[in-house]
């Protein structure tokens, strides 16, 4: 059993607050309670937010200022309704099983146009390029949780043998599918924006369609590998999935 503290962040919302460290353990608490909120509506909950070791609850504070047995008049404060009910959801949650995420393989081309930086990562890392792509290609990540823009995936696992620091003036423009790394994380860009991270290769695939049913590829609790291919599959690809309405 993980333990948990319950903290306060405004007048309508707190946060379920698991640890400090990033692990599978933690994360897969995280997801049961997200997917906990996500298959059953608890009145008075507005939205649950899932981050690497937290989940914020936003509420109605009226609809829990008052006593959660319904047997007495008596008020309380929203924030001790909201935790008393959220206590007894965390009890009950114990002994349920997380769904499997799926396993996604996003092939990437790296280097050159694709991938300017894929030198200077092996560079500060004492290594080839060719031994950057093997170690990048051979990890098995897990997507923590989505965010900082639509579809972009937080991942774990990468190899400290590649870690590299942000460049130190971002980029205006990173194109969409750019693959790259920051520290000891490695992600997609899924639609084009700034940033500073190191940009190592490039993705065809749409990992953000705005009009698809499921917005994001990647979801949380997928877990991801990446496949190096060439400049002439790439170009294939990105016409396959131009075409295909499941990626637009």
């Amino acid at each position: 059993m993980l333990s948990y503290e319950l903290i306060p962040l405004s007048e309508n919302a707190l946060v379920i607050k698991f640890g400090e460290q990033i692990t599978p353990n933690i994360h897969q608490r995280v997801r049961q309670v997200a997917t906990y909120f996500t298959e059953h509506h608890v009145e008075g909950i507005i939205e649950v937010v899932p981050a690497y070791t937290t989940v914020t609850v936003y509420y109605d504070p009226v609809q829990f200022a008052k006593n959660t047995n319904r047997k007495s008049d008596i008020e309380v404060l929203p924030f001790e309704g909201i935790c008393t009910v959220l206590k007894n959801i965390l009890s009950s949650l114990e002994s349920a099983n997380t769904p499997q995420g799926n396993e996604v393989v996003i092939p990437v081309c790296y280097g050159g146009e694709f991938g300017p930086d894929l030198e200077e990562v092996a560079r500060k890392n004492q290594l080839t390029p060719e031994e950057v792509i093997d170690i990048h290609t051979n990890g098995h990540y897990l997507v923590y949780m989505i965010g900082f823009a639509p579809g972009f995936a937080y991942l774990g696992g990468m190899s400290e043998k590649i870690a590299t620091p942000r460049k130190n003036s971002p980029r205006l423009h990173i194109p969409a599918g750019s693959v790259g790394i920051a520290g000891m994380q490695t992600g997609v860009y899924p639609i084009e924006s700034p940033g500073g991270w190191q940009l190592i290769g490039r993705t065809p695939l749409q990992l953000f369609r705005p009009h698809h049913p499921q917005p994001s590829l990647l979801q949380t609790g997928d877990r991801v590998r990446f496949q190096a291919i060439t400049r002439e599959e790439y170009k294939q690809l990105q016409e396959e999935n131009n075409g295909d309405s499941r990626y637009s």
